[in-house]
């Protein structure tokens, strides 16, 4: 998005964030707050599309224990993996 995330997408976005798993809850949670008002439509769509993911499948995605495939998705897991 051109500007920050406003304050209403921006909660539902941390509500998703919450999970059941601690690991990605603690990951997901820090990108967040650090890197909300940089991301830019597409990052967006890729960060949203990364929540509807299973926790275990999530988690080896964030971790290294696996690779993400999807070129669409690859560059936020390498900055959800950096943050």
């Amino acid at each position: 998005m051109a500007r920050a995330l406003e304050t209403a997408a921006l909660n539902r976005l941390r509500w998703r964030c919450r999970r059941g798993l601690l690991e990605n809850d603690l990951v997901l949670a820090r990108f967040l707050e650090h890197s909300a008002a940089t991301l830019d439509r597409e990052r967006l769509a890729a960060f949203e599309e990364l929540l509807g993911l299973p926790d275990p499948e999530l988690w080896a995605l964030l971790s290294g224990q696996c690779e993400c495939g999807d070129p669409r998705l690859a560059p936020m897991v390498a900055m959800l993996r950096a943050a």
